[in-house]
């Protein structure tokens, strides 16, 4: 069990003001509109939060290795997919000033799974499935990456445990990082819920949006987007309803893609344009 500081304690409520009070304005030159992240996240230290990930991260890598399904550096499909991160990732400073410290990491995953996830701090790990059986092409691809990026970017993970958590595992979690408390247990409290998190409608929106216009910036058709989610929609067997039940498709999904495709294909020109 995390140790708790009461919300009563004088920290507590410095703690809790602080954090209601850092949320993070979507940057200015933004052509989507997604409005502020929530204030709720900063309830839970993103330095326990990145730490967690890596820890999930490493040990998900491991057992994959052991299972020799973790794609080899040669791999076709993972240096694709390493060439697409490398446009993208320069992108997310726009989205998150501390991005630009984050160590990046980008794997792939024999499976027949249709998934992909970017955890905080940046750990992107695609499955074969979703390549394979949706035959996606690299602007689609993009914006797959793009979608999961913006979910770790604009932090709805943090927002996802604060709420789910409440004030107590917040101020437990700030214990952690002072040294009062047991931080292995905690990354390993943390990590397991990282890849079973389920984000909300608007968190699902958000992340649309924002990955487009990531996508777009890096010089991918916004109109893969349309083309991705309706090829979702169609989807059917094997991994494919798992991953659907946490990312949706359906018509009001591709009517708000397509309302923003237009906003965005400035930027994709201009991206194409300096090649």
């Amino acid at each position: 069990m995390l140790c708790s500081l009461k919300p009563s304690t004088p920290l507590g409520r410095r703690s809790l003001l602080a954090a209601l009070a850092g949320a993070a304005a979507a940057p200015a030159i933004a052509q989507v509109d997604v409005g502020k992240s929530s204030p709720l996240r900063n309830l839970v230290p993103a330095e326990t939060l990145e730490a967690a990930a890596t820890e999930q991260y490493g040990k998900m890598l491991a057992e994959a290795r052991q299972q020799g399904a973790l794609a080899p550096e040669s791999n076709p499909q993972l240096q694709r997919l390493r060439r697409i991160a490398a446009r993208l990732i320069p992108q997310a400073g726009r989205w998150n000033r501390d991005a630009a410290d984050w160590k990046w990491e980008v794997n792939l995953i024999g499976s027949k799974q249709i998934n992909a996830f970017c955890m905080p701090g940046g750990k992107i790990a695609f499955y074969t499935g979703i390549l394979d059986q949706l035959k996606l092409t690299d602007d689609e691809a993009a914006m797959i990456m793009g979608h999961e990026m913006a979910h770790a970017l604009r932090e709805h993970a943090r927002e996802r445990l604060a709420k789910t958590q409440g004030l107590g595992m917040g101020a437990a979690l700030a214990t952690q990082l002072l040294g009062l408390g047991q931080m292995g247990q905690a990354l390993t409290n943390i990590g397991g819920q990282l890849l079973t998190l389920q984000f909300s409608r608007s968190d699902e929106t958000d992340a649309d949006l924002v990955g487009l216009e990531l996508a777009a910036r890096a010089g991918y058709d916004p109109q893969a987007a349309v083309s991705l989610w309706t090829k979702m929609g169609q989807v059917g067997g094997g991994g494919g309803p798992a991953f659907l039940s946490t990312h949706p498709s359906g018509p009001q999904r591709i009517r708000e893609l397509q309302a923003n495709v237009p906003r965005v294909m400035g930027l994709y020109e201009q991206a194409r344009g300096k090649g």
